[in-house]
């Protein structure tokens, strides 16, 4: 400070300049609030600077005043500053020369009493709920029985190891634990670093996936649980695609990520009791439902037993059940060999029908009409040769009279036409004869047939055909009467004979056989035939 005395001023007031005034300003200042308390509202908090402070005001209903909070005293705060919030700061009052503005350095922030903490978390709670973060239809349904259980906690604290013991004791299973820190500056970054760490996983890596999230720690103050209110624990929960069990606090305590969360379990150790069923349960209720199927099964082997053995008793005997077919067959049993004589004689009178009709007349009238049609068929071909033959010279003397004022160029077409007509004709000729000589192979066939069929090659071996007065062969002794007239047809002829009674003494026909030839005038009273 310089001290200059001018004569011809009016004042003897000591002059300053402005850099010694605001240091002197800045002094007394710092020097009469070295340490104070602010109770105030926080306003136009925009988080840290790129450098790592945070500026910002605090405010009243009449006043306000600039703070500032260094990079080294953020990383130490138990909370967040948020926009606002109701807090009581700890600093001191300092001055900025360059803009003669006055504010506070902040060395310790805390909430003004619990009803500002918990009506921000009101009204955290009422944003995030609009956005539908807390909705029950995204909650997920936890597995039944979890392969691999992965932890978000502390890993120096009791609560990893309650866990573990407790998951033990029920089920051993594989347990995935995250470090984070659970409390104070950066809490809430690391806990939904965890969650969504947890969910990139997809099993490749060699670390096995979990089946299920658990999120504890253990029971503290409203300030000490702070973390897990922050927003961005509350979204990665939400977004979790793994079903996310929260453990955070005591039971009285509750977090925003309790509504988040798929699961609240009141303590971790409650959580492990959620997240695994008592192995011990499992097979003792297996046992007791192995016991009961097999009781089922042998009650119901009893029941269609029972009911087996009732329609048994309902149906008929075996006996009765076959009594009627049994009947059935000995009818048609002892009807068979009568209907089989039936049969046997029905199909030798249509056999003996059908011989009488195959006359030696009626085939050689079918002989002689196949062979008159065949020499009709012969001549028509022969005539259609004929015409044949005829229009094809006629065509040809048409043809070589028009060709005769044809040039000489179209000789040898006329010629190829000729030699062709010629061939056709030969063909023709060739096609008649082999025609005609087929139908004489069939008419030959056929005339064979009918001699190996005739009975006229039996009567050569010295048997006979006795017919009755209508001409139809007798093939029975008793269809003929004493005195009836017939026709006894030989190899040689036709005779007739009249039937007598008795029969002859085949000694006697022995004996005629060997007797020679009577005289035509012989005994008239030689007898019948019979």
């Amino acid at each position: 400070m310089s001290t200059l005395f001018d004569a011809d001023s009016p004042s003897n007031l000591t002059e300053y300049s402005v850099s010694e005034l605001s240091g002197s300003i800045k002094r007394t200042v710092e020097t009469a609030f070295d340490q104070v308390r602010v109770r105030g509202e926080i306003s136009g908090y925009r988080g840290p600077h790129s450098s790592g402070h945070a500026y910002f005001s605090l405010k009243d209903d009449r006043a306000r005043i600039d703070a500032v909070i260094w990079k080294g005293t953020m990383g130490r705060l138990k909370f967040r500053p948020e926009e606002g919030m109701e807090v009581i700061a700890t600093g001191k009052i300092t001055t900025f020369p360059g803009s003669s503005k006055y504010q506070i350095v902040i060395e310790a922030l805390e909430p003004a009493g619990a009803g500002a903490l918990m009506a921000l978390i009101e009204e955290r709670k009422r944003r995030l709920g609009a956005e539908g973060l807390f909705d029950p239809g995204r909650k997920q349904l936890l597995p039944f029985l979890p392969d691999v259980i992965g932890v978000v906690t502390s890993p120096t604290g009791a609560v990893i190891r309650d866990i573990l013991h407790r998951i033990a004791d029920r089920f051993p299973v594989n347990v995935l634990l995250w470090p984070v820190k659970v409390q104070g500056e950066g809490c809430g970054e690391e806990v939904a670093r965890a969650i969504r760490g947890f969910n990139a996983l997809s099993g490749s890596e060699g670390i096995p996936r979990p089946d299920v999230l658990i999120v504890a720690r253990g029971g503290g103050s409203l300030e000490d649980l702070w973390g897990f209110n922050d927003e961005i624990v509350v979204r990665a929960a939400a977004e979790s695609d793994i079903p996310l069990i929260s453990a955070v606090g005591h039971e009285t305590d509750w977090t925003l990520i309790d509504y988040a969360a798929d699961v609240r379990a009141p303590t971790p150790t409650g959580a492990a009791e959620m997240a695994v069923p008592v192995r011990a349960d499992l097979l003792a209720q297996v046992a007791g439902l192995g016991a009961r199927l097999s009781n089922a099964q042998s009650r119901q082997m009893d029941t269609r037993r029972q009911e087996l053995r009732a329609l048994m008793r309902a149906f008929p005997s075996l006996d009765q059940l076959l009594a009627l077919p049994r009947r059935r067959f000995d009818e048609a049993a002892s009807g068979l060999a009568r209907g089989l004589e039936l049969n046997t004689l029905a199909k030798r009178r249509r056999f003996e029908r059908a011989a009488a009709e195959l006359r030696p007349e009626t085939m050689l009238a079918r002989l002689r009409h196949e062979r008159q049609m065949l020499a009709r068929q012969i001549d028509r071909i022969g005539r259609s040769a004929e015409r044949l033959a005829d229009l094809s010279r006629a065509r040809l003397s048409r043809v070589s009279g028009t060709l005769d004022g044809v040039p000489l160029r179209l000789a040898a077409e006329y010629r190829r036409l000729r030699d062709r007509l010629a061939n056709l004709s030969r063909h023709a000729d060739t096609a008649v004869g082999h025609r005609l000589s087929r139908h004489r192979q069939i008419i030959a066939a056929q005339d064979r047939v009918l001699q190996s069929l005739s009975y006229r090659n039996v009567l050569k071996r010295g048997y006979a055909v006795v017919r009755d007065g209508e001409g139809r062969p007798v093939s029975l002794r008793a269809t003929l009467s004493p005195g009836q007239i017939v026709g006894i047809e030989f190899a040689d002829g036709q005779i007739a004979a009249q039937v007598g009674e008795g029969a002859p003494d085949p000694a006697a026909l022995q004996a005629g056989r060997k007797r020679p030839a009577r005289p035509a005038g012989g005994n008239d009273n030689q007898g019948s035939l019979f």
